[in-house]
């Protein structure tokens, strides 16, 4: 994986861990801040998509419609089950099982369906990522409360989503040469739309979570599409088998601010798994 896909993918891990963390603070607020968040992403990143246009001009409809619906749907159940695990149980459980599950899934995907050959190097930094956040993610060890197991269930559903769009959308910013910006563009807009009949149902819900989550709201808002814009970027100079690994590079930053803000437990087990998800993280680099 070259140097400048290593770059953007370490960029989108700082982004990344960072809109988790805001995620988690509003765990309970549920659809209402997935809905607010996407619709303000589509606000916020206008003036970009807009920029974006008048440089590259109107993508093909046909292939950009139907990309940006079928992600659209994949990254709403994404955002609606993790959202639902940090309300349910600890950051530092969800996160990490459904960061690790995805990259796992994606890669054997990437290489079964889209003929991918990392090579050894490859194979074996993705396996170090995935057993370093499964380190991390079991730091407090097995669960067994009611609430534990949950987040581990959230946890594991969120990661098979991670798989399914990860793939999908490598294939529409590679296969169907869609522009990163305007296809995560139109991804939250279609979000947007896809929950705008709970949101008007809901109106009063809203305007508590508004008040209650506004900073979360808009950190959220700016930080996600940037850092899934830097990562199909990344999936335009390297084979999603590697960059869907290397990514997780930001378990390392969330393990870190949940232990340090949150105060969630085991910091030695989870700096033992962050070194083992480094390693991994400089064999994909290399591979």
């Amino acid at each position: 994986m070259g140097l400048a896909a290593v770059l953007l993918v370490v960029a989108a891990a700082f982004a990344h861990a960072g809109w988790n963390f805001f995620a988690k603070r509003a765990g309970s607020a549920g659809a209402g801040f997935v809905w607010l968040t996407a619709t303000w992403s589509a606000v916020l990143y206008l003036p970009a998509m807009l920029g974006a246009l008048l440089w590259s001009g109107v993508p093909p409809w046909e292939d950009w419609l139907f990309g940006v619906l079928v992600s659209a749907v994949l990254h709403l159940g994404y955002f609606l089950l993790l959202q639902r695990g940090y309300a349910v149980g600890d950051m530092s459980v969800v996160y990490p099982l459904a960061r690790g599950t995805g990259p796992m899934l994606a890669m054997l995907v990437a290489i079964a369906v889209l003929g991918e050959r990392p090579g050894w190097l490859g194979v074996l930094g993705g396996l170090l990522v995935v057993v370093g956040v499964f380190v991390i993610g079991l730091s407090g060890g097995v669960p067994r409360s009611g609430a534990s197991l949950a987040g581990v269930g959230f946890g594991l559903l969120t990661g098979a989503l991670i798989a399914l769009y990860t793939v999908w959308d490598a294939h529409a910013v590679t296969g169907l040469a869609l522009s990163p910006l305007l296809y995560d563009w139109a991804n939250n807009l279609a979000r947007s739309a896809l929950l705008a009949p709970y949101a008007v149902t809901r109106r009063e819900q809203l305007t508590v979570a508004w008040a209650a989550h506004r900073r979360e709201i808009l950190v959220v808002a700016l930080l996600s599409p940037l850092a899934y814009i830097l990562v199909l970027s990344a999936m335009q100079l390297a084979p999603v088998s590697l960059v869907a690994p290397a990514r997780e590079l930001s378990i390392v930053l969330a393990g870190l601010l949940a232990w340090r803000v949150l105060g969630e437990p085991q910091p030695g087990r989870r700096m033992a798994g962050a070194v083992v998800v480094l390693a991994g993280v400089v064999l994909l680099g290399i591979a």
